[in-house]
């Protein structure tokens, strides 16, 4: 699969798993699905594979020997923005805060099916990575401030007080959804469908995780909340009211 790492057009995943016949049989499912798939067993040559063939998802598992899924997620991060789906052999919180905290997009608890972990790839691709031009031929423009935060939705630019704030794809994301009604309360379940596509199925918590992570680059806190508000028993809200 990855022996010769040709660099193709459409879609490609990387598959890494020390199971080989889990990783096999999640290939032949993508691979139906249209994506060309490689095939790692360890996390150092993951990082070797994603930096080559400059794949649209990896599928990786957390328990890896060596350089574990934590470790490989987090130095993908410096370069690439592929979609990352986390697999954990345990469905203790620690492992997901940990996954997703380093990056990954959405996390399955092995046992899992397969054609869920597709659909939920599907879900993902559906999601934009780069604006749409406008018909003039530059990026539809739509900069979004709120008090001291500035999102640009076209460049994917989040600033608070003018210093440029970090976010991976999918915090990037639930951001947006929340800024795009400002006052408006949004539930776990219209984010995700907002954010994952109305496709997704698993623990809507993911969004718990992820809107923790943008509260934390942007200087919020449980105490402090300045942007993203909780309100109990419904969801989260940015800006009045």
């Amino acid at each position: 699969m990855d022996t010769h790492l040709p660099v193709i057009s459409g879609h490609r995943a990387v598959v890494v798993d020390d199971e080989e016949a889990l990783s096999r049989i999640v290939a032949d499912y993508l691979e139906r699905d249209g994506f060309e798939t490689h095939l790692c067993s360890d996390g150092a040559r993951a990082v070797e594979v994603v930096r080559q063939v400059d794949p649209d998802v990896v599928v990786l598992d957390l328990g890896l020997p060596g350089l574990d899924g934590v470790e490989v997620c987090r130095q993908l991060r410096t370069f690439s923005d592929c979609y990352v789906i986390m697999l954990t052999a345990r469905a203790e919180e620690i492992d997901v805060l940990i996954g997703l905290s380093v990056g990954a997009d959405d996390y399955m608890t092995k046992p899992f099916s397969p054609r869920e972990l597709v659909a939920r790839i599907g879900a993902l691709q559906r999601r934009p990575r780069r604006v749409p031009a406008s018909p003039e031929g530059g990026a539809a423009s739509q900069v979004i401030e709120i008090g001291t935060l500035m999102l640009d939705v076209a460049a994917r630019e989040v600033r608070v007080e003018g210093g440029l704030v970090d976010l991976t794809r999918t915090e990037f994301d639930v951001l947006a959804a929340l800024a795009s009604r400002p006052g408006m309360v949004f539930s776990r379940r219209v984010l995700i469908e907002k954010v994952w596509g109305e496709g997704w199925v698993g623990d809507e918590h993911l969004v718990d995780v992820h809107v923790l992570h943008v509260r934390q680059k942007l200087g919020d806190s449980a105490d402090r909340q300045t942007f993203v508000r909780t309100v109990r028993g419904v969801g989260y809200r940015i800006g009045p009211g």
